[in-house]
């Protein structure tokens, strides 16, 4: 690929408190084959060596900054305000790019993108705790399009977001704690297309994030819920209903037989419907 014919891509992470796993995320961005790229850290005012990390790491980062925030969107807000790519993605700092070619090869597709595509995404790579592999997540968009609209069936560290996303429909809204990732993408997207950029692991995802942690589920599904009214989608549909059910029934396990025993139980009904492992094993 010609350096002169590359987009700029802006990589945010948010940080707070990352000390251990930030330097991973850090060399992945280092280590990308792709040049034309630059890394902004926004830190909600770290305690635990955090700082360090970032001071130890001055020539790799293109912009960073350690000061208390209230929350990841705002983090990822402050992050905007200095990147000039063309296109960006969000990361946390439990994330990292799974290998040194990853950029490489989505730049090569980006560049062929519709410019009125402007969210471009490939699968990532789910984690247990001990950092090793569990699955893949994401479909191609013509299959997960209306589901979208209920639930959020694209995975955001996976995303490529184009500038005019953001000049268009504005930054994130900080009103929310768990989901305005899917706000933000539903301004998008529930008149418009992504695409889905096959054979490409992104991103390792270490599981145990906001979003992930049962106590959060609720939040989580409400956030979608509220987003989806924000957006005129009234009634909540089939999708939506059928996964507040799970959680509250997960939840409800969760009380009754103990955290353990419902791991093993949601589990083997996901054996039973060919699904991997997932509750098991984080």
């Amino acid at each position: 690929m010609k350096q002169k014919e590359a987009p700029l891509i802006s990589i945010i992470i948010a940080v707070f408190n990352g000390a251990k796993t930030l330097q991973q995320c850090i060399d992945s961005t280092a280590q990308q084959t792709y040049a034309n790229k630059e890394l902004i850290i926004i830190d909600g005012g770290s305690k635990d060596g955090t700082v360090d990390v970032l001071e130890s790491n001055r020539e790799q980062i293109g912009y960073w900054v350690s000061e208390p925030d209230s929350g990841i969107y705002n983090a990822w807000n402050k992050g905007l305000s200095q990147a000039k790519g063309e296109w960006i993605c969000f990361l946390g700092a439990d994330d990292f790019f799974w290998d040194a070619q990853v950029l490489d090869r989505m730049a090569s597709q980006l560049m062929m993108i519709p410019p009125d595509i402007r969210v471009a995404y490939g699968q990532i790579m789910l984690l247990n705790n001990d950092g090793k592999d569990l699955y893949p997540i994401g479909e191609p968009w013509k299959e997960v399009k209306e589901r979208f609209k209920q639930v959020m069936s694209i995975p955001h560290p996976g995303v490529m977001h184009r500038r005019s996303l953001f000049e268009q429909h504005g930054n994130f809204d900080e009103s929310f704690r768990i989901g305005g990732d899917y706000e933000l993408l539903l301004r998008e997207l529930k008149k418009a297309d992504a695409a889905f950029v096959p054979d490409i692991i992104m991103i390792g995802m270490r599981q145990g994030g906001l979003s992930s942690s049962p106590a959060n589920s609720i939040e989580s599904m409400w956030d979608i819920r509220r987003a989806q009214k924000m957006h005129g989608l009234y009634f909540p549909g089939f999708f939506w209903v059928m996964a507040i059910t799970r959680v509250y029934m997960r939840l409800i396990l969760w009380n009754s037989i103990g955290e353990r025993m419902t791991r093993k139980f949601i589990d083997f009904g996901r054996r039973v419907k060919g699904l991997p492992p997932y509750w098991t094993k984080t």
